[in-house]
């Protein structure tokens, strides 16, 4: 075993990176390796797919199948090892197929296929211990000793990146967003990093159009969301249970919130969001349904507690599941999509009625609680409408600087810095948030400015879209770049999304970023040397003392 994709992943004196009978996360050494084993099968995918693309073929149901698949390997997604043995076969089956369609049309266009990728050459054994014999070979570290350690940094940096967009070109597929040039494009890096590439300028440009097409992706997205939808709207949600019976949904997909409001109309089941599906209430399709009463708890790290104490079914539509049994509700929790955990019921279809039968059978809450209201509800469209507005206060001199502070939660210690930070910005400030990170100061009240709120809640993590429309938008009207409006990054990071959104930010020219609470543990020390000469990334340090580093430079 070994991973090193996430922020909680093992770091020692003489080690980095997880290597033994289980993950930080609860990943098995089975699962981890079949993962890395998976990783390597679609590559191969990807390689006969690209093959495929230079005769104008393509096979959609292959195209959305492979990145639906990748996703299943980031954090917290999908502990189950069936599942992943499911996967790799199912792998095999594809690049045959498309195997034989290249094959096929590079003989009658008298023409050589191209020479077979790393990954393209490994033969997959159809049985789980054989299957297993395979990792050492497919490692996502493999050639450390032969090659450099920079080379492997920038390796993991792409495919971590390529990891996080997969996972939004899903979220916008299942809003029957698709495209065939991401998808041409996915699969040619996909193809690339499944050759072991070792040039480190080819590595990092490599990088840099993962984050350049995930811009696309969010797009992408950003149109699914709000054509489905509607745009968000400022919105009030209370974030104190309500006496009934109740289902909570966690993840990250719309889509599977609209079916469980559907199918619980008119039985008596109050229905709550958790983490980062927080930013439903502000959408008019999903705001309509009465019995979507509330947001219950707070990021994903929290969820053993809390779902521990939520006296209903649980549903969990995409990432950020953790081990169900030390909480004591295994038999509550329900899985979709790629989400698995061994032992947890999984739901295919679009038959919710288990999750309602198991809702009726618990106790519900007794009791409604002291109603406590926090607005969300800022994404694009609003921001573009109240952009003005903004404008005319930044003209006036009261407000003086952007905080866009957010990204993934975590429970390291040092992340009260964001809670700090939020704390501290000065009151002619304004916090712009997004991403499960909001839950370090988002029941705070922070005020406002003329009207303005000074916290901000953007939405999801794949709504840094929003953000980035504003800050192109303020930079159009002030005639500068981005680098010089008085806006200032603070992210956190946790797993592959927040990789590949800081990847698109950078993409985008973005510079000064600060990030934390560390550095990934992939990237070797010259990596981040290159990274902050480069792009002026900073690492968070304390945030009293960035915070004034910060309002120096923005005077100055």
């Amino acid at each position: 075993m070994f991973c090193i994709q996430c922020e909680q992943t093992i770091i020692t004196p003489t080690t980095k990176g997880c290597s033994y009978s289980q993950g930080m996360c609860g990943k098995t050494s089975e699962v981890s390796d079949l993962q890395d084993i998976l990783v390597a099968a679609l590559q191969r995918v990807s390689f006969w797919a690209s093959t495929c693309h230079q005769y104008d073929i393509a096979d959609h149901t292959i195209d959305r199948w492979s990145f639906q698949t990748f996703f299943a390997t980031l954090t917290n997604v999908n502990f189950d090892p069936e599942r992943m043995l499911a996967y790799i076969n199912q792998a095999d089956m594809h690049s045959q197929k498309l195997a034989e369609l290249a094959k096929a049309a590079a003989m009658q266009a008298n023409q050589s296929l191209p020479p077979l990728s790393y990954a393209a050459q490994i033969h997959y054994p159809k049985t789980k211990e054989e299957l297993l014999k395979l990792a050492p070979h497919v490692m996502l570290n493999r050639g450390k000793g032969e090659v450099d350690d920079d080379v492997i940094g920038l390796r993991l940096l792409a495919l971590y990146g390529l990891k996080g967009l997969a996972a939004y070109m899903e979220h916008a597929a299942v809003l029957d967003q698709f495209n065939d040039e991401i998808c041409i494009e996915y699969h040619r890096i996909m193809n690339m990093l499944g050759d072991n590439p070792t040039d480190l300028n080819e590595l990092l440009n490599l990088s840099m159009a993962i984050g350049a097409l995930n811009y696309n992706v969010m797009e992408m997205l950003d149109a699914g969301e709000t054509t489905t939808f509607g745009h968000p709207v400022p919105t009030q949600v209370n974030t104190k249970p309500i006496s009934g019976k109740c289902i909570l949904v966690s993840g990250h997909d719309f889509h599977d919130l609209r079916l469980i409001l559907e199918q619980t109309q008119g039985k008596g089941i109050n229905v709550y969001t958790h983490g980062e599906m927080l930013p439903a209430h502000a959408y008019p399709e999903l705001k309509k349904y009465p019995h979507l009463v509330g947001n219950f708890g707070s990021a994903w790290q929290n969820q053993q507690n809390e779902f521990a104490n939520f006296p209903g079914a649980i549903v969990m539509t995409s990432n950020c599941i953790i081990n169900p049994f030390i909480g004591k509700y295994a038999e509550r929790i329900f899985t979709r999509s790629i989400v698995g955990w061994p032992g947890v019921t999984h739901l295919n279809g679009d038959d919710l009625s288990a999750v309602i039968e198991c809702a009726l059978n618990q106790s519900g809450f007794k009791h409604t609680e002291l109603e406590h209201y926090i607005t969300i509800g800022f994404a694009r469209n609003t921001l573009m409408n109240v952009a003005p507005t903004v404008i005319e206060q930044i003209k006036a001199g009261n407000i003086k600087h952007f905080f866009l502070i957010g990204g993934c939660d975590g429970g390291k210690d040092e992340r009260h810095y964001y809670t700090d930070m939020a704390n501290q910005v000065p009151q002619d400030s304004v916090i712009l948030t997004l991403g499960c990170g909001k839950y370090r100061f988002n029941k705070q009240n922070f005020g406002d400015i003329n009207g303005i709120p000074r916290l901000i809640d953007i939405g999801q993590c794949n709504d840094a879209y929003s953000a980035i429309q504003l800050a192109l938008a303020l930079a159009n009207t002030f005639e500068c770049g981005v680098n010089e409006l008085p806006l200032t990054l603070v992210l956190s990071w946790f797993e592959q999304k927040a990789i590949v959104i800081l990847l698109t930010l950078l993409s985008l020219g973005v510079k000064g970023i600060y990030t934390g609470p560390s550095m990934p543990a992939f990237l070797t020390d010259n990596l981040v040397s290159i990274l902050q000469e480069k792009f002026d990334i900073k690492a968070t340090t304390d945030a009293k003392d960035d915070l004034a580093k910060i309002l120096t430079a923005s005077a100055a």
